[in-house]
């Protein structure tokens, strides 16, 4: 299995991050139902650069108390669901409330090959008791979790 580091400790060779938009979720017409807190991730453009496809996620930290490390462990499915790549994405920290940026390069990867992304698991989560997510996408790709 394959660890990035995150972008800004050093360059990332290969990656596919997740971070998003805490969702809102109703319970029927006009009535909000509650949610737990969460880490929520959101796959929100997939880019091609360089011969790589880079993922970009939007992550909000809705647990109420700073995050100083979050590293998920995630698997990329090629277009027939096979899978093509299993790595770690190193979030690094996630203040409690405010909005981050992560993305990562799948280096050999067209964005058109990418299926489906999965967030398989929390591998590291510091700064809190537990690290539950939500996740989304914002594209065609669909982000499991």
């Amino acid at each position: 299995m394959t660890r990035f580091p995150h972008p800004a400790r050093r360059p990332v060779h290969l990656a596919a991050g997740l971070l998003a938009l805490l969702p809102l979720a109703f319970s029927g017409p006009g009535a909000a139902e509650e949610t737990a807190p969460a880490v929520a991730v959101e796959l929100n453009a997939l880019d091609p650069v360089d011969g790589a496809c880079r993922l970009v996620f939007v992550a909000r930290n809705g647990l109420g108390s700073d995050i100083t490390a979050l590293v998920l462990e995630t698997v990329a499915f090629d277009a027939e669901g096979g899978v093509s790549q299993i790595a770690l994405f190193d979030f690094a920290d996630l203040p409690a409330g405010r909005p981050r940026v992560r993305q990562f390069d799948i280096a050999g990867t067209s964005c058109e090959a990418v299926g489906s992304l999965l967030v398989n698991g929390v591998q590291t989560c510091e700064g809190a008791e537990a690290c539950p997510l939500s996740v989304s996408s914002r594209t065609d790709v669909e982000l499991l979790g």
